[in-house]
């Protein structure tokens, strides 16, 4: 499912274009539907869920550039693809996308920047995002 947009980011060398492959797509959703459930209990710290939350919106977001035919190179171009894999309205992506940045300051600086607010976005733009990525014809099978 080739896209101008999406051809232009393989030509700057920030996507690969790539068959999708079905088992692929299926493990990240499948993935991401578990992660999204998991995210929603209030029992585990707000790090815990939002590393779940933002672990599912990742799954998705990858799973729905694959289905288009794409491999990103990094792992926030996933998020700002949105627009153009699923339609996702600026706000949602843009969201997500500073949701990668605060991931990536816990991860490799140990910050902890999570409050309530930012796990309930996360979850609910994830929430979408899997109805988006359900709701994509059937993949194409490569030949």
């Amino acid at each position: 499912m080739p896209s101008a947009e999406l051809d232009r980011l393989v030509v700057a060398g920030t996507l690969e274009s790539e068959a999708p492959i079905r088992e692929e797509f299926d493990g990240l959703l499948r993935e991401a539907t578990l992660t999204v459930n998991d995210a929603k209990v209030e029992q585990l710290s707000l790090e815990s869920r939002f590393r779940l939350a933002y672990a599912a919106a990742h799954s998705l977001a990858l799973a729905a550039l694959r289905w288009h035919g794409y491999r990103p190179r990094n792992r926030q171009i996933v998020f700002q693809a949105l627009a153009h894999t699923l339609g996702t309205p600026t706000p949602i992506w843009k969201m997500l996308s500073q949701a990668h940045a605060r991931r990536n300051r816990i991860d490799y600086e140990g910050t902890s920047e999570i409050d309530t607010r930012l796990v309930e976005d996360v979850i609910e733009a994830t929430e979408q995002l899997l109805i988006a990525v359900k709701g994509l014809p059937p993949m194409k099978e490569s030949s």
